[in-house]
């Protein structure tokens, strides 16, 4: 490490991270703690295994579009390349990261069994993949714009149109989850989930830019999103608000 790199962990900012208990966010009332927080240790299987590879990764794993189609065949809806890096607390590369994405089709709909909502289906997406990092830290992937969606919050609720993400590192225990917005959508300030992040800036670290140097003519649009695992400008987890 470099004499002008920090040692340990920077500073966390503990306003960044929403409440526990927002009560616009209904289901937050049940799910949000009563009791204090235990810190249970870790067994060495958590913190030593496993190990991602390359060759853990399929041919088609990266493509939405096409990984659940059948032969011939591609998902509906306008195609989009995401992209961006993965980064340290100090701005540094972080390689060979497993990264997992899941989202609900051009129609708003997951394929789930306890999906309820009364959008088509598309039996050429699957709404799930996966890549890894490269050596300087940068991931890519294509699908299929996700549609916003209805959920029972209130009366007329409905998410932004995103994307969701999940980072391992070397084990299972070391994974955090967050969502991906897309710049520019109306339904960011309207959703609860969004607005019980108190901070514009955190909110910001998870939206999506329009990169039409990276967007493909006559084929599709490009989204940047760049992810901070910890410290001033770490990106929000909703699993794990302290990062890796």
């Amino acid at each position: 490490m470099s004499s002008d790199q920090p040692s340990g962990y920077l500073p966390r900012d503990r306003a960044w991270h929403p409440p526990a208990l927002a009560p616009d966010y209904k289901s937050s009332r049940l799910r949000s703690p009563r009791k204090p927080l235990l810190i249970l240790p870790t067994t060495l299987s958590e913190e030593s295994g496993p190990v991602f590879g390359h060759d853990v990764i399929g041919p088609r794993d990266d493509d939405l579009i096409h990984n659940h189609a059948a032969d011939g065949y591609s998902a509906l809806g306008p195609r989009i390349l995401v992209h961006g890096q993965l980064r340290d607390q100090s701005g540094r590369a972080v390689p060979n990261a497993l990264i997992e994405v899941w989202q609900a089709n051009a129609a708003g709909r997951y394929r789930h069994p306890n999906e309820t909502y009364i959008a088509p289906l598309d039996p050429n997406f699957g709404g799930c993949g996966r890549c890894l990092t490269d050596a300087d830290g940068y991931y890519r992937f294509l699908s299929i714009q996700p549609a916003p969606y209805p959920w029972p919050n209130g009366p007329n609720s409905w998410r932004p149109a995103h994307i969701h993400f999940s980072l391992f590192g070397e084990a299972f225990a070391q994974r955090l989850i967050t969502q991906m917005y897309f710049e520019g959508d109306p339904l960011i300030p309207l959703c609860p989930i969004v607005n019980a992040i108190p901070r514009e800036d955190a909110i910001d670290t998870l939206i999506a830019r329009l990169d039409m140097d990276a967007a493909l003519p006559m084929d599709m649009l490009a989204w940047r999103f760049d992810l901070t695992l910890r410290g001033r400008a770490q990106t929000y987890f909703e699993n794990r608000p302290e990062g890796l």
